[in-house]
């Protein structure tokens, strides 16, 4: 005789553990527009919180695949995940992807288990800037630069201008101060587990079977054979994603309007194009 629980959706049977699954995959940044659709709180909050709503679920999972970028965000949806899971009274697996590095990283120690394939990319410990310098090539051209401030700080590290020792003397003491809060981030999260390397928070990354060693990651595999190890071969899991308005789009996410600004916003795409591409690269995907 066929029990009619065996017609109820998962998430409501008794003899089925359902968890669901966030994927936070790109770079980190505040806003962006219809040609870029970054992570940050503004688009991962609803996400998460729709995630750590359901009230039978033991916990939820986060896949995360990023090559860091906004410290700030990053911080911002690391605590996110902690104040919710605090909260709600859950248990948080992180899955690392491809990458969780810098501030993808930092997004993973919100995990209360870091779980990574043995070629994902971890750590990254560090903070940089980067860019470029234009002064030989306005002179070439002929492009007298005017610039106009009231305070003397306000255009350090202008690009159209020979750069400054003491500004860029100025950026690294900021530099240290930022990486200080990801170092005191990532030893309050992993605590113990972290091996003594000298190299752990220079900005060096590894492969998941070093991260293992290392103490950055917990365990190497994938999300349904950690699941199934936890909650027995019924478990389930239910892909959050974003929801749709009544004309497709998505919701949460930047709002989009093709209007005013458009041709702009397609060369601001090719420029973040070539940022996002550039933070991949560095980590060989």
């Amino acid at each position: 005789m066929v029990s009619l629980n065996s017609f109820y959706p998962a998430r409501f049977r008794k003899d089925i553990t359902t968890i669901p699954v966030v994927r936070l995959h790109g770079t980190i940044a505040a806003g962006g527009n219809q040609f870029r659709q970054n992570l940050n709180i503004a688009t991962v909050a609803p996400l998460l919180a729709r995630a750590f709503s359901d009230k039978k679920a033991p916990a939820v999972a986060i896949m995360v695949n990023s090559p860091g970028g906004s410290p700030v965000q990053s911080r911002l949806i690391y605590k996110r995940i902690r104040d919710l899971a605090a909260e709600k009274n859950k248990k948080v697996f992180i899955v690392v992807e491809d990458v969780a590095a810098s501030g993808g990283y930092m997004i993973a120690c919100a995990g209360d288990e870091i779980i990574a394939d043995p070629s994902s990319v971890v750590g990254s410990i560090g903070v940089i800037s980067a860019g470029f310098g234009f002064t030989g090539l306005i002179d070439k051209i002929g492009v007298e630069r005017r610039v106009y401030t009231a305070g003397e700080n306000k255009s350090v590290l202008d690009p159209f201008q020979p750069e400054n020792p003491e500004d860029v003397s100025r950026l690294k003491d900021l530099q240290l101060e930022v990486h200080q809060v990801f170092i005191d981030l990532v030893k309050e999260s992993r605590g113990a587990r972290l091996k003594e390397d000298a190299d752990l928070f220079t900005g060096r990354f590894w492969t998941g079977i070093r991260g293992k060693e290392l103490g950055l990651v917990d365990e190497l595999g994938d999300l349904r054979s950690a699941l199934r190890a936890r909650y027995g071969d019924k478990v389930k899991m239910r892909l959050i994603s974003a929801q749709r308005g009544l004309f497709g789009r998505r919701v949460p996410g930047v709002s989009t309007s093709i209007a005013a600004g458009t041709l702009a916003g397609i060369g601001e795409a090719g420029l973040n194009a070539l940022e996002d591409r550039a933070l991949w690269s560095r980590y060989g995907l």
